[in-house]
């Protein structure tokens, strides 16, 4: 069954406090996608005998244990507020189950973990990053790599938190945003690349390993943000077998292994599939685009809470 909070379930579907809501207005469209979601795996966890919850991760009120398994849904304050998340994860890490499993979520919180793929065999788009209280200017790391136009953003960031698109005569611009953000943190540093502007990004989700649908995300004209937060719009896609291929090495290259995720790749300035970020933690799944998904994730999480 379906429950309401502060009443006994097995599962805990992880969200936030801006979304703990039951029902959306008839104009709120981004809650209602959301609740859309959770109601099909929801559903589907029904169907196995699995009650389920919606929980606000930072409700102090919330008694972890009575939960046979935690599963990160629409957590999407955890980037502005990492301390806090970060001593919440280890903490209910031995209260109950989480899925998917806390070294994994650290892990995936910080953009590092690309440099980790690429060690792995999986190629990235190229990355440099700069590292928190570095001194180096955005001048001298465009020179550096002889890239004449990038992106950037925090190693540790969501919804395109202070992500930019900087070319060499933007430099000076954007160099206090930079000085700012590197006082508290590290920065990624990546090649602008150009087929995001004709194509988008290619999203594949993997459930258990296995490719369940994909989608492609496309920015609206002028923009390079493809999340639809900026405009951006999602279409049903279908990826190639070398897509295919790629979302499942990506997968296998993560330890522990996932019991969900989303691979997220684009096709690079070289011509090749390259991953653009791996989505662990709190991925958007789109299981309303594709139903059928909301029975394999509600599988996974059944064989982690049974």
């Amino acid at each position: 069954m379906v429950t309401m909070p502060g009443r006994d379930a097995d599962v805990a579907l992880l969200t936030e406090r801006r979304y703990v809501a039951v029902t959306a207005a008839a104009d709120d469209w981004y809650l209602g996608n959301i609740l859309r979601d959770d109601q099909l795996l929801q559903a589907a966890l029904h169907r196995r005998g699995i009650s389920s919850v919606r929980v606000d991760w930072a409700d102090p009120h919330v008694d972890w244990a009575r939960f046979r398994c935690a599963v990160f849904r629409t957590t999407w304050d955890y980037f502005d507020r990492r301390a806090e998340f970060a001593a919440w994860l280890q903490r209910v890490a031995g209260q109950t189950q989480l899925c998917n499993e806390a070294p994994l979520i650290t892990w995936n919180m910080d953009k590092h973990y690309l440099a980790d793929l690429q060690g792995r065999g999986i190629p990235i788009v190229r990355s440099q990053f700069v590292e928190q209280g570095s001194a180096v200017t955005l001048a001298e790391l465009l020179e550096s790599t002889g890239w004449t136009e990038a992106i950037i953003k925090p190693c540790v960031s969501g919804a395109a938190r202070h992500t930019y698109r900087v070319g060499r005569q933007d430099v000076a611009e954007l160099e206090p945003v930079v000085r700012r953000l590197l006082v508290s943190e590290s920065l990624i540093l990546q090649p602008f690349q150009q087929d995001v502007l004709r194509h988008g990004e290619d999203t594949l989700m993997m459930i258990d390993g296995r490719f369940s649908h994909a989608v492609r995300k496309v920015p609206r004209p002028g923009d390079f943000r493809v999340q639809d937060d900026h405009g951006g719009t999602v279409h049903p896609y279908v990826p190639t077998d070398a897509q295919l291929e790629l979302a499942r090495r990506a997968m296998d290259a993560c330890h522990p292994a996932p019991a969900y995720g989303r691979v997220d790749m684009v096709r690079d300035n070289q011509g090749r599939d390259a991953v653009m970020e791996l989505e662990l933690i709190e991925p958007e799944l789109w299981l309303r685009h594709h139903p059928p998904a909301a029975d394999l994730f509600a599988d996974a999480i059944a064989s982690r809470t049974l």
